[in-house]
C-alpha cells in the first residue's frame, strides 16, 4: 500500500507549474516538462478530456499512446485465452 507520503512525493514529481491559454489557444507546456516527456517542436500531441473530470486535459504524444494501445491489446488477448467460457464447460 502507498503512504501519503509516498503519495504527496509523486504527486510533486509530475507537478510542473502552470500554464496560461493565450489570446490564439496556445499553450506553453513548461520546459521541464517538455525535456523530461521528449516532446520536441513538431511532435503530435493528443489532447483528451478526462472522463471523470469535464475540466481536465491530458496530453499525449502520439507514438507513446500507439505503444499503450498495442500493450492493452496484448494483455487482453492474454487475458482472453485465459477465460474459461462457464457455458462450455458445463457441456
Amino acid at each position: 500500500m502507498v503512504s501519503n507520503y509516498d503519495a504527496v512525493d509523486a504527486v510533486e514529481e509530475c507537478f510542473y507549474g502552470s500554464a496560461t491559454l493565450g489570446e490564439r489557444g496556445q499553450v506553453v507546456i513548461p520546459a521541464d516538462a517538455r525535456k523530461d516527456c521528449e516532446i520536441n517542436p513538431g511532435d503530435k500531441l493528443l489532447v483528451f478530456r478526462h472522463p471523470l473530470h469535464k475540466h481536465m486535459l491530458i496530453f499525449a504524444k502520439v507514438g507513446e499512446m500507439q505503444m499503450l494501445l498495442q500493450q492493452l491489446a496484448r494483455a487482453v488477448e492474454q487475458a482472453s485465452q485465459k477465460v474459461v467460457d462457464p457455458v462450455l464447460d458445463e457441456e
